[in-house]
């Protein structure tokens, strides 16, 4: 996901983009738990997708 991409939502898409990025990462970590889990690259790149959204979302409200 690019930040470009994200800089065109308004804050409620985002919000729901958080909600999605915050149930994927439990999901992933669940699997990893459970040792279900193959590509555990995949847990970095969500983690940084959800970083990505709260900073624009951050600065959204800043800008506010």
């Amino acid at each position: 996901m690019k930040s470009s991409e994200l800089r065109s939502k308004d804050t409620s898409q985002l919000g729901t983009e958080l909600e999605e990025l915050l149930r994927a990462q439990f999901n992933l970590r669940m699997q990893k738990a459970t040792q279900q889990l193959t590509n555990t690259s995949q847990l970095n790149k969500v983690r940084r997708d959800i970083a990505r959204v709260r900073t624009i979302l951050r600065e959204k409200v800043a800008a506010k």
